[in-house]
């Protein structure tokens, strides 16, 4: 079964690009993404540009509506996700605990619904 990771963090207190604590970050990430792969478990994963770049659609009553940034203002951004292949959730759990943000931020751990084709 497939799981998504989703990687949630407060954008305001992540390390800051170029600074030794960001660059530890990175490692620690491609260290676990290495270990999902070795693992055999992932599927995708990519990390998410700033909150500050993001578009937000809404239709109602037949108005399309954009609008910059986010869809709500909250303490944590949606910052990237892992989608892993895992027999079970105890399984996916166990990876998604590897993701370094955990000890920041928190990981919301869902099952991809498989919806039959035809």
């Amino acid at each position: 079964m497939k799981y998504i990771a989703l990687i949630y963090s407060n954008e305001a207190k992540d390390p800051t690009p170029g600074s030794d604590e960001f660059s530890a970050m990175i490692t620690q990430y491609q260290s676990a993404t290495n270990t999902f792969i070795n693992d055999g478990v992932m599927v995708a994963g990519d990390p998410l540009e700033s909150v500050n770049t993001a578009t937000t659609l809404r239709s109602r009553n037949g108005n399309l509506d954009t609008i910059d940034g986010p869809f709500a203002e909250t303490k944590e951004q949606l910052g990237g996700y892992y989608i892993f292949e895992c027999d079970n959730l105890d399984d996916a759990l166990k990876y998604a605990a590897m993701i370094p943000s955990v000890k920041h931020g928190s990981i919301e751990v869902r099952p991809i619904m498989n919806i039959p084709e035809g």
